[in-house]
């Protein structure tokens, strides 16, 4: 390995003004003088266009000062195909070293962002539109392997227009050797952040660069698998005026994050630091639980639990949560906002939280759905546990929601499928799972977050195989009769925890979680680092038979013991 000494070039799509010194963006025409332009990292003020940066400025924007080191690879064949157009292949390679200064589209190397060592693999659309050729895979491929080497995270940079042509069915199959060493690096629970800057087009996008475990967009770049030109041409239909930029990617749920160029360093900086990080120290030891509080009235905790202004997942993990980075979308339709997750930290202790989020406002609560996920939200949180596993987090989720949403797109959705296959899914986690209950726990759609290891329920909170409501219209005939429903399913935190559902409560603030957030969101801080301490050293065959011997005796004989009897039995 070999030192880099980088310096940052001019932006490669940046039109020269007539003016010495100034730069014309292509998009609004203004005119900006070079030093500002470098002091804005290549971004329009004035429009918010994001030039394109070579490979070298992105290190540079990247990677801490003086840390990068380069890895070189060794010449390999570089026309397999002896290919000829209007020029030789070999000429064109040529020319393509001699404009980007790069020996081809991508550079490797190590480095640390944020302070956290990692490898870097960034391409250069300079060099022959960043396309994909024998090379290109074999330096991809050889930067996962060298993660792999290294027990580091892999940081890619995608810039790309696709495969390339000069090289045939050879380029092809670079898609196949990028997407098994990125698939390498699941197995070995292994970090892998795509940046998708502009453009990232064909074979690129459709293997690794949209293979990363995180996928961040830089704002207004472009992504897909065919041209905006091709598809107009093919399909002969006007495109949205967005179609295929970030944007676009993160409303149909295909990206996790759209950051401006400014804010990848620190976001990178953050996600590697979660991943990396283990706690030195346990958290608190367990002490004694809370008893189970006195039988409030179903009713009562049922008009609590529905408060407007009960603090929401959201909420919690600004308090009770130390750091907080969300990641978006289930990566085949949509980012539902009724539900939320990502990566936080607790107590020294990285994990991946799920919630449910309501919003407070009317606005945000119809923005939110009221809570009520479709399959794309349970999808995103599928996933979610999926990336837990991978990278041995813990899950943490929080449930509040009236119940999955009813209307007729979720049913052409698969909703059913999707509860169904996240309960599966949680049913057998490898890392361990606490489920909170913080408010409403509406049915099969609140559920489908509580499949886990340790269930603990709000004092003002509650589960239900239906609304006080609709059970009142069924069996009473009348909606009126809600409080007699609620009273007749023993609605609440204290049945919960006597019939061996809850293993724990949580006390709330005299009159709710609402009266007081912050002592609510120091109490669920609290229960969170006992539980989180104690599962931690469980081991995932143990943990996954404990959790299934926890699920199989809910509802027998044997479990509707007192709370202290079903919690010994609940850690033997």
């Amino acid at each position: 390995m070999t030192r880099s000494t980088t310096t940052v070039a001019p932006p490669q799509d940046a039109a020269p003004a007539d003016q010495p010194g100034w730069v014309s963006f292509p998009g609004c025409g203004w005119l900006l003088y070079r030093k500002r332009l470098d002091r804005n990292l290549s971004v329009c003020p004035e429009c918010d266009h994001h030039l394109r940066l070579g490979a070298r400025a992105r290190i540079d924007l990247l990677v801490d000062p003086d840390s990068f080191s380069e890895t070189t690879f060794a010449p390999g064949p570089r026309d397999p195909l002896s290919f000829t157009d209007l020029r030789d292949y070999p000429d064109r390679l040529r020319e393509a070293a001699q404009s980007s200064g790069e020996t081809e589209a991508v550079v490797v190397g190590t480095g640390r962002i944020g302070g956290t060592d990692a490898v870097v693999a960034v391409m250069d659309f300079g060099f022959l539109g960043g396309s994909m050729g024998v090379e290109v895979g074999r330096r991809v491929s050889g930067a996962a392997a060298l993660a792999l080497e290294l027990q580091l995270p892999l940081v890619t940079v995608c810039a790309s227009g696709g495969a390339r042509m000069q090289e045939g069915v050879f380029s092809l199959f670079q898609m196949a050797r990028a997407s098994e060493a990125f698939a390498r690096l699941r197995e070995a629970g292994l970090l892998s952040v795509c940046v998708l800057t502009d453009p990232t087009y064909g074979g690129v996008s459709a293997s690794f660069a949209t293979l990363g475990a995180v996928l961040v967009a830089e704002r207004g770049a472009h992504v897909g698998f065919a041209g905006r030109r091709v598809i107009q041409e093919t399909i002969r239909s006007e495109l949205p005026e967005d179609f295929q930029t970030a944007e676009f990617l993160l409303a149909h749920g295909l990206v996790d994050r759209v950051e401006n160029r400014a804010e990848l360093r620190p976001l990178l900086g953050r996600l590697l630091a979660l991943h990396g990080r283990r706690p030195d120290v346990a958290a608190p030891a367990a002490g004694a639980r809370p008893e189970p509080p006195t039988r409030l009235d179903a009713w009562d905790v049922v008009q609590t639990a529905r408060e407007t202004e009960r603090p929401t997942t959201l909420d919690y993990l600004r308090t009770a949560f130390d750091d907080f980075v969300e990641l978006h979308g289930d990566r085949a339709f949509a980012d539902d906002p009724a539900v939320v997750g990502g990566l936080a930290s607790i107590g020294g202790r990285s994990v991946v939280v799920i919630g449910h989020e309501k919003g407070h406002t009317v606005r945000e609560r119809v923005a939110r759905n009221f809570g009520m996920p479709h399959p794309e939200g349970y999808r995103k949180a599928l996933r979610l546990l999926g990336h837990a596993e991978d990278h041995g987090l813990p899950v943490v989720t929080l449930v509040d929601t009236p119940g999955a949403h009813p209307g007729p797109e979720a049913e052409e959705r698969g909703q059913s499928h999707a509860i169904a296959e996240i309960i599966q899914r949680s049913s057998r986690l490898r890392v361990p799972i606490v489920a909170v209950v913080t408010g409403e726990g509406g049915s099969g759609g609140a559920l489908a977050l509580c499949t886990s290891d340790r269930l603990l329920v709000l004092e003002n909170a509650y589960l239900s195989v239906i609304s006080p409501e609709g059970c009142a219209a069924i069996l009473w005939r009348t909606a009126t009769a809600a409080p007699t429903a609620a009273r007749a399913m023993r609605l609440g935190a204290t049945h919960l925890c006597t019939a061996g559902i809850a293993t724990s409560v949580v006390p709330e603030p005299p009159g709710g979680a609402h009266t007081d957030p912050l002592a609510a969101a120091d109490a669920l801080r609290e229960a969170l680092l006992v539980e989180l301490a104690e599962l931690s050293g469980v081991d995932a065959p143990a943990l996954v038979e404990a959790r299934s011997r926890r699920l199989a005796r809910i509802g027998d004989d044997g479990a509707l013991l007192s709370p202290l009897t079903s919690l010994v039995l609940q850690r033997s």
